[in-house]
């Protein structure tokens, strides 16, 4: 591995570990030129997941992206975090699991709502709402109105 300070092609690993989704190894290196410390991470390369927009562009899938909207959604809502990358990882993770080299953005969004409503019921609402493009308030009542009913069945159960 070549080091990032001074370039030298070598380096020795000093600990290696499991990241906590299990989905790549954390090695600690050090230059035997230089003897600086840095950190890699090796991952399997997976093929590519590509998105396909509504206008029909195709897009490289983005766990990046759907963390992004997520936390627009959840801004000023006390979510830890973490629990917005395993959202992501987990909503990556079943996309692939579909095996299908292309998946649309609307099902990219159905999952990241349906995540969300797990989550934080008022991250969901302002996230389908930008998503769902509600053109005027009754969409917006109609929404928040199926949120409540699903809470009260469930509340009854």
């Amino acid at each position: 591995m070549k080091c990032p300070f001074c370039g030298y092609l070598d380096s020795r690993v000093l600990e290696s570990r499991p990241t906590e989704d299990f989905s790549s190894i954390r090695r600690r290196r050090e230059c035997p030129r230089c003897e600086r410390r840095f950190t890699t991470y090796e991952r399997v390369e997976e093929a590519p997941l590509v998105i396909i927009k509504k206008d029909g562009r195709r897009e490289v899938f983005s766990r990046e992206k759907i963390l992004s909207g997520m936390l627009k959604a959840c801004e000023k809502r006390s979510i830890p975090l973490e629990t917005l990358q395993a959202a992501a990882l987990d909503i990556e993770r079943q996309l692939r699991e579909t095996g299908k080299g292309e998946v649309t953005s609307k099902e990219t969004g159905e999952l990241v709502m349906d995540k969300l409503r797990q989550i934080d019921e008022v991250a969901y609402v302002r996230f389908a709402s930008v998503y769902r493009e509600f053109r005027d308030l009754d969409g917006f009542l109609n929404e928040v109105q199926r949120v409540l009913s699903d809470r009260d069945a469930k509340a009854k159960n």
